[in-house]
């Protein structure tokens, strides 16, 4: 398949992945490297959430060309982790005595994360119509 060119919405969606993928991780190595026993569970997650909005930026790449069912798992499994951590964040809140990137639905980063995926299956949505469209 030949590459397509990309869409103004594709090149936001890689930027905010790449923004976040950097801004989570470096959150998270800080975190666990100089203040471990502080929240331990929070820096995890946060690691946990860079490592998602790596696979989830080559998901979406991948998907640009045709290639979508990974990036459909992915921003499925992100929408999860934002979901699950922000409601435990507020009902289990000693579980989070400093915040991960995923607390409060991610109030913290504007609600980003939490719209990040959702503006993702849109799109991938949309890709994957335009794509049949193109057979």
């Amino acid at each position: 398949m030949t590459t397509a060119p990309r869409s103004g919405p594709h090149k936001v969606l890689l930027a905010f992945y790449a923004l976040f993928t950097l801004a989570a991780g470096a959150r998270a190595i800080v975190q666990l490297t100089t203040q471990y026993d502080e929240a331990p569970v929070a820096y995890w997650l946060s690691l946990a959430a860079a490592v998602t909005y790596a696979l989830g930026w080559w998901a979406i790449r991948q998907a640009s060309v045709g290639h979508t069912g990974f990036a459909s798992v992915m921003l499925w499994i992100e929408l999860a982790g934002v979901l699950t951590v922000g409601t435990l964040s507020i009902v289990v809140d000693r579980w989070f005595p400093d915040a991960s990137v995923w607390s409060d639905y991610g109030i913290g980063y504007g609600f980003v994360p939490a719209v990040l995926p959702v503006a993702g299956l849109l799109w991938l949505r949309r890709q994957k119509r335009t794509t049949r469209a193109d057979l």
